[in-house]
């Protein structure tokens, strides 16, 4: 009865799409995108099978999709689809989850980051964080023109877009590129990068013992055995008490990402005196997003987030 409510709303959302503005946009001003070798160029690549994965990106965007005026509610989320550092799983962990979001009321943005690779960019570890950076603080100077607050702005990934959403909520005052404020962008850099809150649905959080490799080795490449690096991007070393009030969803039989690192990051929010709420589920596995149709109580976990949001005043 649950998943055939959640496929219901998820109906409902497709056939509502009339009543919701989209549109996409760059979010670095043209030749100026920070850590792009000069010259390199890859061609985007966009595979769909049962889900939308693009790989190759190399002009990070920002799609937003607004809510209708009589349901907009004034808040915010920027959406970080997974896939391990190495594509996006764009349809089911971005665009569908839009469109969910707009249909409670809120504004989403799905976030397409570049992806970490040597052959076109500097110092790749930081370029999915200087994206959502960016992100976060173009939704937030354009606050007004979307009809948002921009004090209910937060962030969402889905594995490797979770440790992104975790980086971000966790190191959102660096790394500042040179480059950024070059093109008349000053006024998005004074800007503030900060989420007022973070969902992190089965999140890689730790580059340590319970890391998924995959997303650790794509991202710090030829640094991956970088003890420094490693603790830098071990996001539950790194939360202190200005990180945001977060929600942690994840699956105990998860093989891709432990548990554990959901876990690790929910005890370091509440050493640190950080709003946290965590849902662990029995079963699921890894990657449903709202594919959750037979995998048992899994399928409350969108209930359970409305809740969270109302109690954090996000939703009112």
């Amino acid at each position: 009865m649950k998943s055939t409510f959640l496929a219901t709303t998820l109906l409902i959302g497709t056939l509502s799409l009339p009543a919701m503005s989209q549109s996409s946009k760059p979010i670095w001003p043209q030749n100026a995108i920070p850590n792009a070798l000069p010259g390199a160029t890859l061609t985007e690549k966009v595979v769909t099978t049962d889900v939308e994965r693009i790989s190759n990106v190399t002009v990070p965007t920002l799609t937003a999709y607004l809510p209708a005026k009589d349901k907009a509610t004034g808040a915010a989320v920027m959406i970080c689809p997974g896939g391990g550092y190495a594509i996006l799983a764009s349809s089911h962990e971005g665009s569908d989850i839009a469109r969910w979001f707009a249909e409670q009321g809120v504004a989403a943005f799905v976030l397409k980051y570049r992806l970490p690779n040597p052959a076109i960019m500097t110092n790749q570890h930081e370029v999915p964080l200087m994206d959502a950076m960016q992100g976060i603080r173009l939704i937030r100077r354009d606050a007004a023109s979307y009809g948002i607050d921009p004090n209910r702005i937060g962030v969402m990934g889905f594995s490797a877009g979770g440790h992104l959403a975790s980086t971000l909520s966790t190191h959102w005052n660096g790394p500042e590129p040179a480059t950024a404020r070059v093109g008349g962008n000053e006024s998005v850099q004074s800007t503030s990068a900060q989420p007022n809150f973070a969902i992190l649905m089965y999140p890689v959080i730790t580059f340590g013992e319970k890391a998924h490799a995959g997303s650790r080795n794509n991202l710090l490449g030829t640094l991956k055995d970088d003890a420094a690096k490693i603790a830098y991007y071990s996001n539950e070393l790194q939360v202190t008490a200005q990180t945001p009030p977060t929600f942690l969803v994840h699956s105990m039989d998860d093989k891709a990402v432990p548990v554990e690192n959901s876990i690790s990051y929910y005890l370091a929010c509440l050493k640190n005196g950080v709003q946290a709420e965590m849902h662990l589920y029995p079963k699921g596995g890894h990657g449903y997003a709202m594919r959750t149709a037979d995998k048992g109580s899994v399928a409350n976990w969108p209930d359970a987030c409305k809740g969270w949001l109302k109690s954090i005043g996000v939703l009112k």
